[in-house]
């Protein structure tokens, strides 16, 4: 069996080990797949982020260890190809939102989010992609090439038949809408390098195709806040030798999600060499979407790409964690104001939970003078990428989204409300709440209400 991901990091996982179970095809694919213990933790209803489908369910099958144990009987039989089309197996891996709650909650770290992509590509392999899974892969060649595109997206919103002719043709869900791509994207200052206080880090920004393309109120947002805390910030742009040089940078989350392995690789190969000077001089490189960033400090060290990718995976941090970071070292003092009375509720992406990034939202917002603001007990929204613009998922979607984020919105009308994941912030829009807002425009809110000149 031919694995598409570099799967060696696992080359001595369950090793000596006589109930490790190790099927006998998939090399280290397989040895990854069999760390899990049988612990049951992922089938339970407790606050844990792991496993959302389960939750919504009560199926065992569409918990971690339900997933684990449906490939291990696929990649143990000799006609492997054949088992790997299993229809239970089909539905719990396609069911699997890759949330990356099992990586940080499961004892044995059983990573089922990277385990899915290396299964998307087998089956991807043998079957190709749909029009529907091109479209969503190539996102951000086609937001840069087909501005026009906005155009029928709105349409498509806007008309009821049109919602349902891209239901039956592609399989998009008529009753959620889609994401509409603003009039102009995120163009990088003519000035390219803003100057800061001596003796801070320099900072690159990476400004990911969604908040660029959709939501470029947030980088500016996040510019206005660094230059007002004294960093010297750049803008992460192409290498002018790359191909294409004019389009942005994209860290190949779209890819990984569809199974399209080789162009992942290439996304974030050219995103490593366009960035290497700046790791080279040890500049820090800030994120602003958490699925980009632990793509690139967890899923990107899978394609086997080397030492740079590797750099890179250790000096991205999100933007919460690089201000919460700079807070704690005490170089950091905004000029902030307090805003409005009222609550803050606060929700986080669960790439924000798996790498623990909540902790420093709740450091930030702190200091905000005067900030009340109150974490939303909920797991996944449920959009999770496309999953909730799907049709065949768009229930259980919204089924998540009742778990605790909506009826809490529901129970606060009049809360502003925090959210720092572009799925998240749709999902909410998608069920008529227009509130939620990323902490950087939170940030700038408080920037302007002390300098309201």
């Amino acid at each position: 069996m031919k694995t598409h991901l570099d799967w060696s990091a696992y080359k001595d996982a369950g090793m000596g080990d006589a109930y490790a179970d190790i099927p006998k095809h998939g090399g280290d694919f397989a040895k990854a797949v069999a760390v899990c213990i049988n612990s049951g933790q992922c089938q339970t209803h407790g606050k844990q982020l792991m496993c959302p489908s389960f939750k919504v369910s009560d199926n065992p099958h569409l918990s971690t260890g339900g997933r684990v144990r449906l490939l291990k009987t696929a990649l143990s039989s000799d006609l492997v190809e054949r088992a790997l089309e299993d229809p239970t197996l089909a539905e719990a891996m396609d069911l699997c939102v890759a949330c990356k709650g099992c990586k940080r909650e499961c004892e044995a770290n059983v990573d089922m989010a990277l385990i899915k992509v290396e299964y998307m590509a087998q089956r991807a392999a043998r079957r190709g992609l749909s029009l529907r899974s091109r479209l969503f892969a190539h996102a951000p060649r086609w937001l840069h090439r087909a501005p026009w595109l906005r155009i029928p997206i709105r349409w498509r919103n806007r008309w009821s038949w049109l919602a349902r002719l891209s239901e039956r043709w592609l399989g998009l869900s008529a009753d959620c809408p889609l994401p509409e791509p603003v009039a102009k994207p995120f163009a990088t200052p003519t000035d390219p390098v803003a100057s800061g206080v001596e003796g801070r880090p320099e900072v690159v920004l990476l400004v990911d195709t969604f908040t660029r393309y959709f939501e470029p109120e947030i980088a500016d947002s996040a510019l206005a806040v660094l230059k007002a805390g004294g960093y010297s910030v750049r803008i992460a742009e192409p290498a002018e030798s790359s191909p294409d040089p004019s389009r942005p940078l994209c860290c190949g989350r779209t890819y990984l999600a569809q199974g399209m392995i080789e162009e992942a690789r290439d996304e974030v190969r050219r995103l490593a060499e366009a960035v290497r000077p700046h790791l080279e001089a040890g500049r820090i490189l800030v994120g602003l979407e958490a699925s980009c960033v632990l793509g690139l400090r967890d899923d990107a060290q899978a394609l086997g790409l080397g030492e740079t990718v590797e750099q890179l995976g250790k000096q991205v941090l999100l933007f919460e964690e690089f201000l919460a970071r700079e807070i704690t070292a005490k170089h950091l003092d905004l000029p902030l104001a307090a805003l409005p009375e009222g609550e803050t509720l606060v929700h986080g992406h669960c790439h924000q939970k798996a790498v623990g990034a909540m902790k420093s939202m709740r450091r930030v917002m702190k200091a905000i003078p005067g900030q009340e603001f109150t974490p939303i007990d909920a797991g996944c929204c449920g959009m999770a990428g496309t999953f909730g613009l799907e049709a065949e998922h768009a229930g259980m979607a919204s089924e998540m989204a009742e778990q605790g984020l909506l009826p809490t919105l529901r129970d606060r009308p009049d809360a502003r409300v925090v959210a720092n994941g572009f799925s998240c912030r749709q999902q909410m829009r998608a069920h008529g709440d227009d509130r939620p807002r990323h902490l950087a425009v939170l940030l700038r809110e408080s920037l302007d209400a002390a300098s309201p000149d």
